[in-house]
């Protein structure tokens, strides 16, 4: 193996209904048209060495999905993003790429912000669930697993959640909250339809369609400031302090030996 590269992909538009399943056969047959020179795992199936990191749930829209490739060649990160972002889907776009230079992505991806668009419902009554939601202790949902129904509360993963400012431009006869969730990634997992199911718990809030949500951003999450910051910024900063440029600044700064 002679170089791993991060990427960052987003699901836009109607591709947000793409399984986390349909998304790898995809991104697979993009990596063959590319020419990527994958390194491939051992054994009688041999399959390209790509690692994927908490994908979103099938449904939901995001600007932020990650995921790390194995190469048997080096290749410059950005050459190698646009020539997969063109074999690609429109809206399974290739937005980021870096080359791996820390460990430990998984570990940076320790929460999510989400925005939960909730068309036919006013602003004022998502105030009011918010507050609720936010004064409540514990907030439990069930869901159906794989092992049947489960309860957990939602309220300890939830960091923030906010009702967003109504567009100036919107039209005053279409009501529609927009929330902005941060969400922890804790075990067991709190999805944004989890705190939907909260909020008509608490505050019997239930929108008249589907929500419509989009992941905007997931990365270590900032407990002083309730920022969310980017995964890839340790890789970008250590690339930048080990650029070749760089090192030929430092040559030339150095001081020159005796003469011969």
């Amino acid at each position: 193996m002679a170089q791993r590269i991060r990427l960052r992909y987003t699901k836009r538009g109607r591709l947000r209904f793409t399984s986390h399943r349909d998304f790898q056969r995809a991104f697979e047959r993009a990596l063959r048209r590319a020419e990527v020179p994958m390194a491939y795992s051992a054994g009688f199936t041999p399959h390209p060495r790509v690692s994927y990191a908490n994908a979103a749930p099938t449904g939901t829209g995001s600007e932020a999905e990650y995921l790390e490739i194995a190469l048997t060649e080096p290749r410059d990160p950005e050459k190698l993003r646009e020539l997969l972002d063109e074999s690609m889907p429109v809206g399974l776009d290739i937005v980021d790429a870096v080359e791996v230079r820390t460990s430990g992505l998984a570990d940076r991806l320790t929460a999510s912000v989400w925005e939960l668009r909730l068309d036919g419902v006013d602003t004022a009554e998502a105030a009011r669930a918010v507050e609720a939601y936010l004064a409540a202790g514990t907030v439990e949902v069930q869901r159906r697993t794989k092992n049947g129904m489960r309860t957990f509360d939602t309220r300890g993963a939830v960091a923030t959640l906010d009702v967003l400012p109504v567009p100036a431009d919107r039209p005053v006869d279409n009501a529609c909250a927009i929330l902005r969730l941060v969400v922890r990634h804790l075990t067991p997992a709190v999805r944004p339809d989890d705190v939907l199911s909260g909020l008509r718990a608490v505050a019997d809030l239930a929108p008249p369609v589907p929500a419509a949500v989009t992941r905007l951003a997931q990365g270590l999450f900032d407990e002083e400031s309730g920022t969310v910051t980017d995964p890839l910024a340790p890789d970008r900063e250590a690339d930048t302090a080990a650029s070749p440029t760089a090192a030929v600044t430092a040559d030339a700064k150095a001081p020159e030996g005796p003469a011969a």
